[in-house]
């Protein structure tokens, strides 16, 4: 960590993250909140007067989620909606429906991932982790932006990764046609391409006080890792053990992403790369737990990505 609150670190948690505050009038949007870091950052903020949508592939899971975060904190403002982001015509029927309910939308949390899967490709002919993990969420903040801009003030929080390590943007092949897949490689780019997008989405918002930020939860064990066999895991954990000082709870591994959402020391600030609750550095600096590389934060490939986007999409957004 380089900076941030006094307490901050590796293990602060959530409730320590907003010890004290009132985020009551505060409307947050939080993707995959249906369980893990999505539930935890959902039950964090609700808990704290915050008025919570959790946004979830399955609404049902989603609706027992709500009733665990109002069973241990009564009177918590929370609505639950079905969202799959490989489906566009999901994703445009819930922007559609939660900008017609809401004047305005002061947090969006796109938290919502896979990790380490077998190669699928959606209905596009696109790999599923790039898919979900960005272009489902840019195409869905896409969408929310005049909400977010009728906001006094704004932020939008991407979840990254460390992982954004194991590879950068490959523009000649994103959807390996043509090259082997590796699904750590193509988790890797899609981590980066959470990264980048934080840096463009800034960059082009800024002046509408709508203000962006990628963070590195950490590693935690959750349902992320559904995909993983025995040897994936006994990898990783050697892997965590050395590079990051350890796994997380999840309630220290959503703290840097509540700490984002609601940090008064980040105001006036974008386009910023977070871990453990604070300002992260460049990958190998003294006293940052992982820190982020050069790719992950170029303006000029943020700004070719955005474009590549579009163009998958086949729509520009005007932003």
């Amino acid at each position: 960590m380089v900076s941030g609150s006094p307490s901050s670190g590796f293990n602060t948690t959530t409730d320590e993250v907003l010890a004290g505050r009132d985020l009551g009038g505060l409307r947050i949007l939080v993707t995959g909140a249906s369980g893990g870091l999505g539930l935890e950052t959902a039950r964090a903020l609700a808990a704290h007067g915050a008025s919570v949508t959790l946004a979830c592939r399955d609404p049902e899971k989603g609706q027992r989620a709500a009733a665990h975060i109002e069973e241990a904190h009564p009177g918590v403002e929370l609505s639950v909606a079905a969202l799959d982001l490989l489906d566009h015509g999901s994703i445009a029927a819930f922007a559609q429906d939660f900008v017609e309910k809401n004047e305005s939308l002061d947090v969006l949390i796109n938290n919502a991932g896979i990790m380490g899967c077998p190669l699928v490709r959606t209905a596009e002919g696109w790999e599923s982790q790039l898919a979900t993990n960005h272009i489902g969420h840019f195409l869905l903040t896409s969408m929310l932006v005049p909400i977010l801009r009728a906001a006094a003030s704004a932020r939008v929080v991407c979840l990254s990764s460390a992982g954004h390590q194991m590879g950068g943007i490959d523009f000649d092949d994103m959807h390996f046609h043509r090259r082997d897949y590796d699904k750590w490689i193509a988790y890797g780019q899609s981590k980066t391409a959470n990264a980048l997008f934080t840096v463009e989405l800034d960059r082009r918002l800024a002046g509408d006080a709508v203000r962006a930020f990628a963070v590195h939860p950490g590693a935690i064990a959750t349902d992320l890792g559904r995909h993983l066999d025995d040897e994936d895991l006994v990898s990783m954990a050697g892997t965590v053990e050395e590079v990051a000082g350890g796994f997380k709870e999840v309630a220290a591994g959503a703290a840097t992403s509540v700490w984002a959402a609601s940090s008064p020391e980040l105001d006036g600030k974008g386009g910023l790369y977070l871990e453990d609750c604070g300002l992260s550095a460049p990958l190998g600096s003294d006293g940052v737990t992982t820190g982020y590389a050069e790719h992950a934060v170029d303006p000029e490939i943020a700004e070719r990505l955005w474009l590549a986007t579009e163009e998958m999409l086949g729509q520009s957004f005007g932003l």
